[in-house]
């Protein structure tokens, strides 16, 4: 199993966040999982009493979720991007996911999810679970 510090919770269905999801993997310590997948649901639960539809980074490491906006700059400081481009992303969260979402057919919006949250012990217990269906590599980004 690999051994990552953090893993993506994505939309698994839309084609272009598997492609980002994809291009995120690439960073050594950050896995990716659908959120459709068992485990992510499990994971969502046990951290909000809810699944959330939104796009979330669990971090072990930092004991940290970031979600929505804070998932999106978080993920692109990580990346390298600039600064401004993480302010632009988190900036325009909400506009680029539903331009994504009517464009792949989703039908749905992202819940009202942008904080960055501690990462609850429930929730932490279930990280390994994450850490396993990541490395399975989701079948969209086969």
């Amino acid at each position: 199993m690999r051994d990552y510090d953090a893993v993506l919770i994505y939309d698994g269905e839309c084609p272009y966040c598997s492609i980002a999801a994809r291009t995120l993997q690439r960073l050594d310590d950050v896995g990716a999982i659908s959120w459709y997948d068992d485990a992510a649901q499990a994971f969502l639960d046990a951290q909000f009493g809810e699944e959330p539809f939104a796009m979330f980074l669990v971090d072990r490491r930092r004991h940290r979720v970031y979600a929505g906006r804070s998932a999106a700059q978080e993920l692109a400081d990580r990346a390298g991007t600039p600064g401004i481009v993480g302010s632009l992303v988190r900036d325009n969260y909400d506009r680029i996911a539903k331009v994504v979402g009517a464009a792949s057919g989703r039908g749905r919006d992202p819940d009202d999810y942008h904080e960055i949250y501690p990462l609850g012990d429930d929730a932490d217990a279930l990280f390994d679970g994450l850490v396993a269906a990541a490395e399975a590599e989701p079948e969209a980004l086969a």
